[in-house]
């Protein structure tokens, strides 16, 4: 597993779903290295992490372990979580088992809970035979994402290659492909059990410190569950940004970098030195 490691201070981990990698945080690591230990994992078969050949699960269940072997190899005393997309149920599934060591936590755009909604198009990408040639032979989910994923301004040529650059082999978006075919759905999927555990345990996040930063106009993660959350965890700040979009770091850079900064630089009893905007 490959992870970013930078920066001296209190460990932020980051968790990236699908199809990022840890390129997606970028800019958030830019802005907390110089005061705090920003943890960036690539997720196996994402990234620049090892690409397994055969025998690996790409479960969410596998997922969760995987970090939480990487979290547990660390030795952290404490930590702050950031979660977007997939990672939400991965971050979040790892946090839960640690809850005396989570210090505050960052929801970007993401679900942790069982849900019956899915957009159409990423129905077709679960299509066992389609789904497959679509996703591992044309690119059809990292490459659209890149678009669809954005309501601001279109990515430059640069940020794009950066997004597109684990994916470019049929071999190196099989993770891609596994995580779309392992979204939990109906209580006959392999990882709906799995999901269904960190859903139970998501009532002891009312206890943390936790802060929602909302991109409203999400293709995949509208305000839907937006207002899901707010009911799992009412005490969490919530700041929605009306025009982003999924990729809501992208769309809201400097806004949710510094809103992100903000939070986790709070006193350690909790109480804000400056409001969050």
């Amino acid at each position: 597993m490959n992870y970013i490691d930078e920066g001296e201070g209190h460990p932020v981990i980051m968790v990236h779903g699908n199809p990022t990698w840890s390129f997606y945080y970028r800019n958030v690591v830019q802005t907390l290295k110089s005061g705090f230990r920003c943890i960036v994992p690539d997720h196996i078969g994402c990234g620049l992490s090892e690409n397994p050949k055969r025998g690996y699960a790409y479960t969410l269940d596998q997922r969760i372990e995987d970090l939480s072997e990487l979290i547990d190899s660390l030795d952290l005393d404490r930590f702050d979580l950031i979660v977007h997309d997939w990672g939400g149920a991965i971050g979040i599934g790892m946090a839960i088992q640690r809850i005396a060591k989570l210090r505050r936590l960052a929801i970007l755009n993401t679900a942790a809970f069982v849900d019956s909604r899915i957009p159409k198009r990423i129905t077709i990408c679960r299509a066992p035979l389609v789904g497959k040639v679509l996703v591992q032979g044309f690119n059809g989910f990292a490459g659209p994402a890149v678009k669809m994923a954005i309501a601001k301004e279109p990515m430059s040529p640069a940020v794009k290659r950066g997004f597109l650059y684990p994916y470019r082999s049929w071999s190196s978006r099989k993770a891609v492909y596994q995580f779309v075919k392992d979204i939990p759905m109906h209580i006959t999927d392999r990882s709906f059990g799995r999901l269904m555990e960190v859903e139970n345990g998501l009532l002891k996040l009312r206890k943390v410190p936790v802060a929602i930063f909302w991109g409203g106009k999400d293709f995949c993660f509208n305000d839907h569950f937006m207002d899901r959350w707010k009911r799992f965890i009412p005490q969490a700040t919530l700041i929605r940004y009306p025009d982003g979009g999924h990729y809501i770091l992208e769309d809201e850079q400097e806004k949710v970098c510094q809103a992100i900064e903000q939070f986790v630089s709070y006193d350690e009893d909790g109480i804000p030195d400056t409001e969050l905007v």
